[in-house]
């Protein structure tokens, strides 16, 4: 355990200082580009601006054959394209792959310095943080990188979900969680192929009234693990994400999953398609008319204290607070979307 004065220690001779606060910044949705694709690496200058996080894939989905060239083609497509205030990630192979190594010593050694976040999945504890910490230090050092690069924790193993706090607080490099839905389902050993969403056959069933039908509710297999990654990342100071949504035809059903991890706090959502970049935009921004109330509070409370009555209901310093999360996440949203700053009056 490092003690508190340590923590914010470089880890490495020459390492930039570790960051005290988490940049601020809109990510509604991590765009995965599979970058061994040179089709998909030509698109990558527009889809740039029109999504928060492009993330190059180097993990699952790249054929064992072509990891090399995801690694190449990610490395081209960070020096070729001017990002602007859109964020650079790439998700690397696991750990305990033969690739993950040459993947984080070839990507910090070609663009360390536009590099933002590494995504690193499989995250067992915070030991594998600490290893990842470590290395990047080094490598910060070497290749005169300025600025920390943040590790962002997929939470997609059982041993993962246990020692949730533990990797949230693992380092000052930690950026974020998401939830990997598909393989923990299957470190789990539940019960179902989907990826993300409910099941028709996870529900609970209204209390019976003699012979009649009785109504039946789906209910979110990811409930409980995504409140449980949001208390972690709350606690933490660090940000919680939805992970993916692996029905591409069911735009709907990837509407409300997206919504539900909203309200519970995600600040954003991996899109797989580009279908879903229009969804998650919707999902991840406040309610105009929600903005509108918020900000009848902060005006009517300026300082949080004291109570008053707005519209017929009372309002706090509780209330105050809930309001400020909107009113600051529609402002972020308002700096990049000149329409939603017309709809919030921002």
């Amino acid at each position: 355990m490092k003690l508190p004065r340590q923590f914010f220690q470089p880890l490495a001779i020459g390492a930039p200082a570790p960051m005290r606060d988490l940049p601020v910044r809109l990510e509604r949705m991590i765009h995965f580009v599979p970058p061994h694709m040179e089709k998909m690496r030509a698109k990558v200058p527009e889809i740039a601006k029109q999504v928060d996080v492009v993330l190059g894939n180097l993990e699952d989905a790249i054929p064992v054959e072509a990891k090399e060239a995801a690694r190449a083609g990610f490395i081209e497509m960070g020096k070729s394209t001017d990002f602007g205030q859109t964020g650079l990630w790439t998700r690397i192979n696991a750990l305990n792959s033969p690739w993950a190594l040459d993947d984080v010593t070839a990507i910090v050694g070609a663009i360390g310095d536009k590099l933002d976040v590494i995504m690193l999945p499989k995250v067992d504890g915070p030991w594998d943080i600490h290893y990842l910490d470590q290395l990047l230090a080094q490598l910060e050092a070497r290749h005169n990188v300025k600025k920390p690069i943040l590790i962002h924790a997929i939470l997609e193993t059982a041993q993962g979900v246990n020692n949730v706090e533990a990797i949230a607080t693992a380092s000052p490099r930690m950026h974020g969680m998401s939830l990997g839905p598909a393989d923990l389902a299957a470190s789990r050993a539940m019960k179902t192929t989907r990826v993300g969403g409910g099941h028709p056959e996870y529900k609970v069933l209204e209390d019976a009234k003699g012979d009649a039908p009785r109504a039946a509710y789906q209910q979110d297999l990811w409930h409980y693990t995504t409140a449980k990654m949001v208390d972690a990342c709350a606690a933490a100071g660090i940000k919680p994400f939805y992970g993916p949504f692996g029905d591409f035809s069911d735009a709907a059903a990837c509407e409300v999953q997206f919504r539900n991890s909203f309200l519970l706090g995600c600040v954003g959502a991996w899109t797989l398609h580009p279908s879903q970049i229009a969804i998650a935009k919707k999902v991840y921004a406040p309610d105009p008319a929600e903005v509108a109330f918020a900000k009848k509070i902060v005006e009517s409370m300026p300082d949080g204290a004291g109570a008053v009555m707005i519209d017929g209901k009372m309002q706090d310093d509780a209330t105050w607070k809930q309001a400020k999360v909107l009113l600051d996440l529609a402002r972020l949203v308002a700096a990049k979307d000149p329409e939603m700053s017309a709809r919030y009056g921002l």
